[in-house]
C-alpha cells in the first residue's frame, strides 16, 4: 500500500491525557497519556483497521478528502 496522509483530531480527555481519532475511518478512535502516545496508539489503530477493510475486501477510504480548516469566533 502506498503512503497516505490520514489526518487525526487530538483532543484533551476529560480525566488525562488525550482521545484522538480519525474522520476518514469512521469509529477509529483511541488515546494516550501523552500526545506522543496517542499518536502512535492512532497509528496502530489506523494500521488494523485498514487490514481489516482489505480481509473484508472493503474499499479502502482515500484519506485526501478530509480537509482541516478552523474557524475564530470573536465576541
Amino acid at each position: 500500500m502506498p503512503a497516505c496522509d490520514f489526518k487525526v483530531l487530538l483532543e484533551p480527555d476529560e480525566t488525562d491525557g488525550y482521545v484522538v481519532s480519525c474522520p476518514s475511518l469512521p469509529g477509529c478512535s483511541t488515546q494516550g497519556d501523552t500526545i506522543a502516545a496517542a499518536l502512535a496508539s492512532i497509528r496502530e489503530a489506523i494500521e488494523l483497521c485498514l487490514e481489516d477493510l482489505q480481509a473484508q475486501g472493503e474499499t479502502l477510504p482515500d484519506p485526501s478528502g478530509v480537509l482541516v480548516g478552523r474557524i475564530v469566533i470573536t465576541r
